[in-house]
């Protein structure tokens, strides 16, 4: 998979400061990152890499001269590499060595020029050669395949050189682990069994997805129908009509509030059916993180009515109804790894694909930022200057109408916002750790999701003709970076060839 904090940038930041120069950039901004406190913990959560298995713990690293040693002793084994080798080091080196080596987290090897340098650092690191080693590998050549052949060794360590690094990125390491992890078959519906209780964490994920995706699309019926339901005139003491004469802009207005949120509904349900039926299934810890962050924020919103004091009873039954599935989606054991790693594609799809992956991450922060602006406007003004300019009123107006209509569309407003942030964390996490080649899931999943959100959100702004630019120019923006990156990415996430040693898919 490829590095989100390091290869979608490197296009860009290549381009400005030269492809080297922003390769040690890159480095020493993440050596310096895992050397505070808690900054390794944080990095590894982040890159939320698969651990080496058994037999290949502590034989994968890579081999660095010593003027980036230590920023590689801090950086490199939170991307995997357990073993990092230094050389060559001479006399002058013997200073920067002890200091890179200080408070390590791997295992470090030193290729010295002299037997008296060797003899001054033997105390300070794990091994110390002269000349060359048999056990130790140095592979000038990026595939994983490469890696793989040499790991089936269990005598030696193989040690990814300057140039691969320079070539793939430290994502390399976690490509390579991912290819040489034992997997099995993943399961198939038919492998679910009758008991629930004995169903498996994808399962209860997929379930949930799915609830979001009947929620989403029993609330666009409701709002293309009635608008109100019985509970809603309870708590106005107006109905349709009423509100209607209140301003006749007001329906079509709470209609285009309910819609979006509709389809923010089916769009996470569908982020939650493609994580749990595409990541969990196949065992990727990563869609687990992603489906537990997404949902750690987005149920917790239905505390909103807290601030606009209007209880929506639909609302509350779904979270009631999906909560504990939720729950049990993301505490049970993880599935074994079922994954299936392809060999190295075309570098030119593969550097398309890393400009597709940092659009996508872009258009979920600005997705977040949104949903986090419109929860904090639901729960305070309520309005944006464009929506008092389409209704033509102004809030005390409304006010003084019904004390309880500003409350009411609040909780539509707010609620919205926190949708739209648990499917921008959706959105920006599974793009930043699933994207992989042949992993056309990951692909179907941001697209049919970007539909479900995006769709809705235009049809309805133009139906009621609130057609704002400066309201709607977010939606088109959103739609033009998706499509850029999913075209870019498309032929990297959806190709299908042999897995690495493994027959034909």
């Amino acid at each position: 998979m490829p590095d989100w904090t390091y290869h979608p940038l490197r296009p860009v930041a290549a381009a400005v400061l030269g492809r080297r120069r922003s390769q040690l950039l890159a480095l020493r901004a993440l050596g310096a990152l895992t050397s505070r406190p808690g900054g390794a913990r944080l990095v590894a959560t982040l890159f939320a890499h698969p651990r080496a298995p058994a037999g290949v713990a502590g034989r994968l690293g890579a081999v660095v001269p010593v003027e980036v040693a230590r920023d590689a002793i801090r950086a490199l084994p939170v991307q995997g590499a357990d073993v990092i080798e230094v050389g060559p080091v001479g006399a002058g080196d013997v200073a920067a060595v002890r200091e890179a080596v200080a408070g390590r987290r791997c295992v470090v090897i030193v290729r010295a020029t002299s037997e008296d340098v060797a003899a001054q650092l033997t105390p300070y690191v794990e091994r110390v050669f002269v000349g060359e080693d048999s056990d130790l590998i140095r592979l000038s050549d990026p595939a994983v395949a490469s890696a793989v052949a040499a790991l089936a060794d269990p005598a030696v360590t193989v040690l990814a050189t300057p140039g691969v690094l320079l070539d793939a990125g430290p994502g390399w390491f976690q490509r390579v682990i991912e290819a040489v992890t034992p997997v099995e078959r993943p399961p198939g519906l038919r492998d679910v069994p009758l008991d629930p209780r004995r169903w498996p964490a994808w399962w209860w994920g997929v379930l949930v997805g799915l609830g979001m995706i009947g929620g989403g699309l029993g609330a666009a019926v409701i709002t293309l129908g009635p608008v109100l339901l019985w509970y809603d005139n309870d708590y106005l003491r107006m109905n349709r009509e009423q509100l209607h004469a209140v301003n006749h802009h007001l329906v079509h207005f709470l209609q285009h509030d309910r819609i979006t949120m509709a389809g923010t509904m089916i769009a996470i349900g569908v982020l939650y059916t493609g994580l749990a039926w595409g990541g969990i299934r196949q065992g990727w810890a990563w869609a687990r993180t992603v489906y537990l962050v997404s949902g750690a924020v987005g149920f917790p919103t239905v505390l909103y009515f807290l601030g606009s004091g209007f209880v929506e009873p639909l609302h509350a039954a779904v979270t009631v109804l999906l909560f504990p599935m939720y729950l049990i989606a993301v505490w049970r054991r993880p599935a074994p790894p079922r994954w299936r790693v392809l060999p190295d594609g075309p570098e030119r799809l593969r550097q398309r694909a890393l400009v597709g992956q940092l659009l996508m991450i872009i258009t979920g922060l600005g997705l977040l930022a949104g949903g986090a602006t419109v929860s904090v406007v639901g729960l305070s003004t309520v309005f944006v200057p464009t929506d008092l300019t389409f209704l033509g009123t102004d809030a005390a107006h409304l006010e003084a109408a019904n004390a309880r209509l500003l409350g009411f569309i609040a909780h539509d407003r707010a609620g919205f916002g926190g949708a739209l942030m648990a499917a921008a964390l959706g959105v920006t996490l599974l793009s930043a750790w699933g994207w992989r080649r042949g992993e056309s899931w990951v692909w179907w999943t941001l697209a049919l999701s970007a539909a479900a959100g995006f769709g809705p959100a235009v049809v309805v702004h133009v139906l009621i003709h609130y057609t704002s630019f400066v309201h709607v120019a977010p939606v088109y923006i959103g739609i033009i970076l998706t499509t850029v990156a999913l075209t870019l990415a498309r032929p990297y996430l959806c190709a299908v060839s042999c897995p690495v040693g493994g027959a034909p898919v």
